[in-house]
């Protein structure tokens, strides 16, 4: 009976605990809103994104494929869609499709760097609804490649230090536009611009790229829009499981063909998920946003020290967006084996795609898989980029990116997160550690499908948008 007793006010302790931090794990203090109405050209903003999505600038892993005349016709229209650009800021001549202009401050130790890219992928014309490249605007839609990635964030850059440079305004410190042309096939644009800062000594306090952008119903039991600010990107690298035979006539195999072997190595593997981590972009957002959702979840992520495994299994049984946060994910994409049905393939692969935590490294992760599937199964890296460096939230950069994004659309909730893509922004990992991730568009799930998709198209207002964030965060630089 004693020991009865002991187990119940055990129980009861652990309880109070629970109940007690999840009363206390409350909002946290929303970013002020100054209230200030930002008034620019809209309209001039929609034809200047309609323009540049009408060339194809589209970017292939092989580059004989590449219309260089499509690049160089949208770089010789710039002086003419953002004048004032070209007249106060001095452009940087590089190679790679790299455009680097500067906008000179009032002082040149803290500089800010603004990125974007001009290069589109592929598309599949025959899939679209309007023509990928004629730029029509019908029912309040702007339909084209490239309008989401990310040309409307070039557009915003220009447009917005466009505008305040007819309005006067000289930025306290220099501010950097950085663009490449290649992004979407890991080009060297990006490279040759940080080579550039390098060189010249340049550190920048603040670096805004692609990522994160506000969106709803993303996280479990929140229903506000959340605006997720990446800190930090995932890594990674491809491997390839090979297996090799005497080859043979189908009608005589062996117990196991290399394809039996593979296939069994594909299931060990996801079998067995990496372990998860929670990084500091992943806490932090669970941090930020788990204080917004219903009293289940609240309790769930007020408790991580109690709760962490239901997290970890959720994850391992569901997968997705929530699970990508907190391992290192494998997706097994490509493989090859016999040219004929009837013939056992001397040979046989097949390709993973990982996407590292930051706990996590490239040669670990390699070597971790090489172990689990034994001998017998050669596994080869390639392509391999290790995960970025964190950005620090608490510090004035952040400060800056988040009152940008709480200003231009009030009532979202602000939170950094973990970008599960790769982007440019991973080359300024030895330049600075106020990287933030954030594409200037609050998106629907449906708008999200359309990138890198059939029918990529963007909302006129969300192009407003992007202009307006631009230039709250100009002024703050």
């Amino acid at each position: 009976m004693v020991v009865l007793w002991i187990f119940l006010g055990i129980f009861a302790f652990f309880l109070a605990v629970i109940l007690i931090r999840t009363a206390c794990f409350k909002p946290k203090a929303e970013v002020p809103l100054t209230g200030e109405k930002i008034d620019f050209d809209r309209n001039r903003a929609v034809e200047s994104l309609q323009k540049l999505v009408r060339f194809k600038t589209i970017s292939y892993f092989d580059s004989s494929l590449e219309d260089d005349s499509e690049f160089q016709a949208l770089i010789d229209c710039l002086p003419s869609l953002y004048p004032s650009v070209f007249e106060k800021c001095t452009s940087i001549p590089l190679s790679d499709r790299a455009l680097l202009f500067l906008w000179p401050g009032k002082a040149h130790d803290a500089p800010s760097v603004m990125m974007a890219h001009y290069d589109v992928v592929p598309v599949e014309e025959a899939n679209w609804e309007k023509p990928p490249f004629d730029g029509i605007i019908e029912d309040g839609l702007l339909w084209g490649r490239g309008t989401l990635d990310t040309k409307v964030t070039f557009n915003g850059v220009l447009s917005a230090a466009n505008h305040l440079i007819d309005e006067g305004f000289v930025p306290e410190q220099d501010v950097y536009f950085a663009f490449s042309g290649g992004e979407e096939v890991s080009g060297l644009g990006a490279v040759r611009i940080v080579e550039w800062f390098e060189k010249q000594g340049i550190k920048p306090a603040l670096v805004v790229d692609e990522g994160g952008a506000v969106v709803q119903d993303v996280f479990p039991g929140v229903k506000a829009p959340c605006g997720l600010i990446g800190i930090a990107e995932k890594g990674m690298v491809n491997l390839t499981f090979s297996v090799s035979s005497g080859g043979g006539h189908a009608s005589a195999p062996k117990p196991h063909t290399p394809i039996g072997v593979l296939s069994r190595a594909c299931c060990t593997v996801e079998n067995n998920p990496f372990p998860m981590h929670i990084s500091k972009p992943a806490g932090e957002m669970f941090d930020t946003l788990g204080r917004h959702s219903t009293f289940l979840f609240r309790m769930i992520f007020a408790n991580m020290w109690l709760f962490s495994g239901v997290i970890d299994l959720l994850g391992k049984k569901s997968g997705g967006e929530i699970n990508a946060l907190v391992r290192t994910t494998v997706a097994f994409t490509q493989a090859a084996g016999s040219k004929a049905p009837n013939v056992i393939p001397p040979s046989a692969s097949m390709t993973a795609n990982l996407r590292l935590s930051p706990a996590d490294s490239v040669a670990g992760v390699t070597e971790r898989l090489r172990s689990l599937v034994g001998d017998g199964v050669s596994v080869s890296a390639d392509n391999g980029m290790e995960p970025s460096p964190i950005s620090e939230t608490n510090c004035t950069a952040w400060n800056k990116v988040a009152s940008a994004v709480s200003n231009t659309w009030p009532g979202c909730i602000v939170s950094p997160y973990l970008m599960v893509q790769c982007s440019d922004s991973r080359h300024y990992r030895d330049l600075s550690n106020h990287v933030y991730r954030f594409s200037a568009m609050d998106l629907t799930s449906e708008e999200r499908s359309t990138i890198h998709g059939n029918n990529e198209r963007i909302r006129l207002e969300s192009i407003h948008r992007a202009v307006e964030f631009y230039i709250r965060l100009m002024k703050q630089c």
